[in-house]
């Protein structure tokens, strides 16, 4: 698949509606222009977190995976399911881009002590970036969820991605020596 932009502004959105990737056009506030905005904002959080420099190594080519699948989700939720099949195969999100997410849980969550408590956002500036992405990814998950007969492998996805930017929180609190904050109950009462 070839992307050509030859010219980023077009004037088209000035009235407040956009195309979708099948050309028809739908207002900006619509929820799947929605939810892959906010899969647009996760994508640059991740790239801000991959300027981390303590974010650990090992989980650098994982991220910039996840980022260019997060495109391909974007680009699933950009065209509606057509009415009558059509010859052109559009890109959609695939169950084995989730079952690679499922994988990478596993192997990260194997190294890391059972919860005791709820884990607070925070130890090194890349486990609390990583949150920052969790509660984003969660945030577009939720959006996805509310589009009209949208992906329910792209919401399967984001569900997974949630877990997996959690877990690799305490994986860069781990692997960093950090402490993993946690939450204290009534702590300030």
């Amino acid at each position: 698949m070839t992307v050509n932009l030859t010219r980023i502004y077009t004037k088209l959105g000035d009235g407040g509606e956009t195309h979708l990737g099948d050309m028809s056009r739908v207002p900006k506030t619509h929820p799947r222009i929605e939810a892959y905005g906010e899969i647009d904002e996760l994508n640059s959080h991740i790239g801000v977190l991959l300027c981390e420099p303590t974010l650990p190594e090992a989980y650098r080519a994982w991220l910039g995976r996840i980022q260019n699948d997060l495109f391909d989700l974007g680009a699933d939720l950009s065209v509606p399911e057509p009415e009558e099949p059509t010859e052109r195969q559009r890109l959609r999100a695939q169950p084995e881009q989730t079952t690679w997410l499922e994988e990478r849980c596993d192997e990260v969550n194997d190294t890391l002590a059972p919860l005791k408590s709820f884990v607070l956002p925070g130890g090194t500036a890349a486990a609390a970036q990583l949150h920052v992405c969790r509660t984003v990814c969660r945030r577009a998950e939720r959006r996805a969820i509310l589009v009209p007969d949208g992906s329910a492998e792209v919401v399967r996805y984001l569900n997974r991605l949630s877990d997996l930017l959690f877990i690799l929180a305490r994986g860069a609190n781990h692997l960093s020596g950090a402490a993993e904050p946690l939450w204290q109950p009534g702590a300030s009462r």
